[in-house]
């Protein structure tokens, strides 16, 4: 079934951050893994290498560097979360095209994000569609648990009354569209032809290559996947 007609039915949409409302191309994201690595060699008292090393494990581990910092050295979040997202968003650009096609969805936008309401909101703004979304919810409203833990979903569902049946969710990360495929969300893939080879096998965001069984489209054009959504309005 066409994605219109599949979706047709959804009245809330809820999109992830970071590679997904902007293109993983840009590499934005780079800055903020570079000031993560930085972050664990400072806080840890390690070199560079092995601060990379323990970042990666504790992100594929964990879902988050951050949830592996706070579950094994009782880190408290504030300072990392500051740090990582002090970032040049000098990649960005204004993306009118996207925002259109955003407004012209029916019902809730929402942004559900494992970074920082403040992160969040300076990205969107950065990208000229921060006054479409009904609410933003990051890793703080998640108790600092990430996608896709199921206490993430549990609150992101209590803070939005968000009905996953009525919902559709955009992810450029496989593994976090799992729980929302169980909850009853219709589940979109965002893919990029950049090399991830570096993030590890499990928890690396999608190649064009990929379409796991329980994603239901894949796009590595979200303004155009959203676009033939709504062809008369966007």
């Amino acid at each position: 079934m066409s994605p219109n007609k599949a979706l047709a039915h959804v009245t809330d949409w809820v999109f992830d951050l970071d590679n997904t409302l902007y293109p993983g191309a840009c590499d934005l994201f780079a800055q903020i893994d570079q000031r993560m690595t930085q972050f664990v060699a400072q806080s840890l008292d390690l070199p560079p290498v092995d601060a990379r090393a323990l970042q990666k494990r504790y992100y594929a581990e964990h879902g988050t560097t951050l949830n592996g910092l706070m579950t094994r050295h009782n880190m408290t979040p504030d300072a990392f979360l500051d740090y990582v997202h002090d970032i040049d968003l000098a990649p960005l650009a204004q993306a009118p095209d996207l925002s259109a096609a955003i407004d012209a969805l029916p019902g809730r936008k929402f942004v559900f994000t494992n970074g920082s309401m403040g992160h969040a909101e300076r990205v969107t703004k950065e990208l000229g569609i921060d006054h479409l979304f009904t609410d933003m919810v990051d890793i703080v409203a998640a108790d600092f648990k990430p996608k896709p833990h199921k206490h993430a979903f549990d609150r992101f569902l209590d803070r939005t009354g968000v009905t996953p049946e009525r919902a559709a969710m955009f992810e450029d990360l496989s593994r976090n569209l799992e729980p929302a495929h169980k909850l009853g969300f219709k589940t979109i893939l965002v893919r990029s032809d950049k090399d991830w080879s570096h993030e590890p096998a499990d928890a690396r965001p999608a190649g064009m290559d990929e379409h796991p069984p329980h994603v239901h489209y894949v796009t590595d054009d979200l303004r155009g996947f959203l676009h033939a959504l709504t062809p008369s309005k966007a």
